[in-house]
């Protein structure tokens, strides 16, 4: 989602000098963790992202090869861009403990950043209140919010901006928060000056703890992932079969993976939540597979409203729940829900609903 406001005027040299530090005070009454304002040096970062996409390692995300002088120029996405505002914002929920849920094969893990309200809608809003708050201060000016909504090259914004560093898992890493943030953007015509600090210092040192994690080898070196083994692609960007091979591998996660970040280190700081929109829903944190298997498309559309996990549609619901299920313990309730859905007319839903039901008979020989 996206925002634009018109550009009228510029406020004085010795305001605009005064603004950084304003920004980052009103960014945390409104919420934010933090905010700063980045520097625009992107080359080395589109380098990264080039030779990622020449390799493949995007998968079927096409989007990710289109616009890439947009990524690298502030300027060219928003006309008349000067400067670029990063804000992150804390969504660890309070939720049923990831650990115990995964090591519980007939439960559903859920992302934990899908369990409340989709963030799109909570961080576009916040970061119009701090436009506005902002415009109360100088007077109206141009800008744009965005909140994974245009080809921006974040993680390195919000790095160039000192939220962080981009650790060996490829998310932005926080000594006091972890990775459990989003992050969101305002481009502006304002004449603000970049972080004057030194660089947040990489901080992840010998730890490869998320490379080891990782169920399907995704992260294969530091800094560098194949979303295409990737869990949260596979569930939730990736459209069609799942290869066979990563199928057992997924275990019980149904709609993005987090074992990157839950092994993480740095993760030990990050606080809670106080968003009550990023609240568990209706139960999700610990819902039993069969549970959600059984519900119906307009169920399905009714709990989910406003969440992140309308992205994947019923059809691929049904399908990441078919491999969950194939891979959970053996039950007879699981063999009756399996093939109460051998007819559904979806070709894909078919297909891994049959294999589950093979792995499910086949434990039981």
């Amino acid at each position: 989602m996206s925002f634009i406001a018109p550009s009228i005027g510029t406020p004085p040299a010795a305001l605009a000098a005064e603004l950084p530090e304003k920004i980052r005070l009103w960014a945390r009454e409104l919420g934010f963790a933090d905010a700063g304002i980045a520097e625009q040096a992107l080359d080395q970062d589109l380098a990264h992202l080039q030779r990622w996409l020449d390799e493949g390692r995007h998968g079927g995300m096409a989007f990710m090869a289109r616009d890439l002088a947009l990524r690298q120029t502030p300027a060219r996405l928003r006309p008349g861009t000067l400067s670029v505002i990063s804000a992150r914002l804390d969504y660890r929920p309070d939720a049923e403990a990831a650990d115990r849920v995964l090591r519980d094969g007939e439960r559903a893990y859920i992302s934990r950043y899908a369990l409340g309200r989709d963030y799109h809608k909570l961080m576009r809003g916040r970061l119009l209140q701090l436009g506005r708050r902002i415009e109360a201060e100088i007077g109206p000016h141009g800008y744009r919010v965005l909140t994974d909504s245009a080809p921006v090259l974040e993680k390195a914004l919000a790095r160039n901006a000192r939220l962080g560093w981009i650790g060996k898992n490829t998310l932005l890493l926080n000594r006091a928060a972890g990775s459990w943030f989003f992050l969101g953007e305002i481009y502006t015509d304002l004449p603000l000056a970049p972080e004057s600090t030194p660089p947040v210092k990489e901080e992840c040192g010998r730890c490869n703890a998320c490379i080891r994690i990782c169920p399907t080898q995704a992260i294969t070196a530091p800094y560098r992932l194949d979303a295409r083994r990737c869990i949260s692609y596979l569930t939730i960007e990736h459209h069609g079969a799942i290869p066979l091979e990563l199928r057992p591998l997924m275990g019980n996660r149904i709609f993005g993976c987090d074992d990157c970040q839950l092994v993480c280190p740095w993760n030990r700081y990050a606080r809670t939540t106080v968003e009550p929109d990023f609240a568990p829903r209706h139960g999700l944190d610990s819902a039993a597979l069969l549970d959600l298997f059984a519900w119906d498309e307009e169920e399905w559309l009714r709990r989910t409203e406003g969440m992140s996990l309308r992205r994947v549609g019923y059809p691929r619901w049904l399908r990441n729940l078919a491999v969950a299920i194939g891979n959970a313990p053996r039950s007879e309730a699981a063999v009756a829900a399996l093939r109460e859905r051998l007819e559904y007319p979806d070709e894909v839903v078919r297909e891994h609903v049959l294999w589950a039901l093979e792995r499910q008979t086949e434990t039981a020989a």
